[in-house]
């Protein structure tokens, strides 16, 4: 049985992470594109971040003043039990949002949309997010914390099937070029684009592709993994660097996730994570230990199995 105190310290441990402590994965992405960088502007924004970097974990305090819009991912073995439930886990983690955004602190950005109440805590109607997965056998939970900018770095567009290949490098290109030129990201970033699904479901997918997985991790399927590096150089090659600079390190990593879809449409959605990468990556067992990686792990084979029986 997982207890809710046992979720609580790692939820708060984990936000922490999250705000001042960049993923070492993304960190030597940054460190690449940093010593490939030629231009003057973009190369003195990647190293200014990087000191920046160095200079959070220093002092125990959070990496950049927008601390985004703090959310949770939730994965589940088959075998796990937790104490009062799944209510229960949803109010640790409100709990533990809340607390975590004094303690740390991070910026109270949850706000009202109509009202614009402002409870200072990022907690409210529908926030934090809270998704879940499930895995075949195991008493374990994954917790993973994702500190994402709400405001922009996002955009969607229903194409058809006759777009093909072209059609989706073309809205690529059209949305990385409008994050540089409108500030409507702040690169370099990890993107992420959602193929497929419904709307709705592009939009998460393109999220998690985002979120969910590290720089340098690899699309099972050989065609997507080869149209992920296609698109990588393709963002890096139209002249924008970091913040929008004169350069050439807009993207450091572009991961796909695909959805089945409507034979009449082929949804898009792209997705710039941040340039702090604000995630971090805890296992509760059953016997309340508690293990912290790097790797969220999400997109494991049973998240995208085709079949109606699971097949190991």
């Amino acid at each position: 049985m997982i207890k809710n105190s046992q979720i609580y310290d790692a939820a708060i441990s984990l936000m922490s992470k999250a705000a001042i402590e960049i993923p070492d994965d993304y960190l030597k992405g940054l460190k690449k594109a940093s010593q490939e960088e030629d231009g003057d502007l973009s190369n003195f924004v990647l190293e200014a971040m990087l000191e920046n970097y160095e200079a959070a974990k220093e002092d125990n305090r959070a990496m950049c003043g927008d601390t985004g819009c703090p959310r949770w991912y939730v994965k589940l073995g088959n075998e796990a039990k937790i104490e009062g439930g799944p209510v229960s886990l949803e109010t640790t983690l409100r709990k533990a949002t809340a607390d975590a955004t004094v303690k740390i602190p991070l910026r109270p950005n949850r706000v009202h949309p109509l009202w614009r109440t402002d409870y200072d805590n990022n907690v409210g109607i529908g926030a934090p997010e809270i998704e879940y997965a499930f895995e075949p056998d195991g008493d374990w939970i994954d917790l993973i914390t994702v500190h994402k900018g709400g405001l922009f770095g996002t955009d969607y567009r229903m194409l058809f099937p006759s777009d093909g290949i072209e059609g989706i490098k073309k809205f690529f290109l059209d949305t990385i070029v409008a994050f540089g030129k409108r500030g409507l990201a702040c690169q370099p970033a990890i993107i992420g684009i959602g193929l497929g699904g419904s709307k709705d479901t592009c939009m998460v997918l393109g999220k998690r592709a985002a979120c969910l997985r590290i720089v340098g991790d690899k699309n099972p399927d050989p065609k997507i993994s080869m149209l992920e590096e296609e698109l990588k150089d393709l963002g890096n090659s139209i002249g924008m660097g970091a913040m929008g600079f004169i350069g050439k390190s807009m993207v450091i990593d572009c991961n796909i996730e695909v959805g089945y879809c409507h034979t009449g449409g082929m949804q898009m959605s792209v997705h710039a994570f941040c340039l702090s990468s604000r995630r971090a990556v805890a296992r509760i067992h059953g016997d309340g230990k508690i293990t912290y990686r790097n790797n969220p792990d999400w997109f494991t084979d049973y998240q995208r199995r085709e079949t109606v029986e699971w097949q190991v």
